[in-house]
């Protein structure tokens, strides 16, 4: 039996109060649910039992200082036809990124393949489908330096992600402070 896992960190309640709120209400644009806003350090796909057993196990290892993270302004991915609109993270913490290098050697040291690729931290805030880059410059410019608040990272979690016709439902695996 395999779950489909990611480790992220959580927001608190009040972050995502204020980044839900921030929905212009535009056609094609489809806001998540506070429910489902956090940062993605590690997206792992489909994992077996005895994989996300021996993962468990790598991450009660992974330690970093905890840390202060803003978040700042807004963006979008896809260009002039945006498919997802996110929160920035400010220049990140360096904390941010030895987090994310520790947790993708936890999962290659359980024998899973972490996407590898650049990390960019953000939080994806909406799904867009059809809509132009131009209809959300508006709420691009009115939110592109914007202080949406900021918090205290001391942990993270192994998530669970069943998908759905309204976006995914995430479970909580693990949680794992510092």
């Amino acid at each position: 039996m395999s779950k489909r896992l990611f480790i992220g960190l959580e927001l608190p309640q009040s972050c995502r109060e204020t980044l839900t709120n921030l929905d212009p209400g535009v056609k094609g644009v489809r806001w998540l649910r506070a429910e489902q806003m956090h940062l993605t350090l590690s997206f792992l796909g489909d994992v077996e039992s005895g994989d996300e057993e021996r993962l468990r196990q790598a991450l009660q290892e992974v330690q970093v200082p905890a840390f202060f993270l803003p978040i700042r302004g807004v963006g979008i991915f896809g260009g002039v036809r945006p498919t997802v609109a996110w929160a920035g993270v400010g220049q990140g913490h360096p904390h941010l990124f030895a987090l994310h290098k520790r947790i993708q050697d936890a999962a290659l040291h359980a024998g899973l393949d972490p996407d590898l690729g650049g990390f960019h931290p953000h939080i994806t805030i909406a799904r867009a489908k059809g809509v132009s880059r131009e209809v959300l410059l508006p709420f691009l410019r009115r939110h592109a330096e914007e202080e949406l608040g900021m918090w205290k990272v001391s942990g993270f979690v192994l998530f669970s992600s069943l998908p759905g016709p309204e976006g995914a439902t995430y479970s909580i695996e693990m949680r794992r402070e510092f």
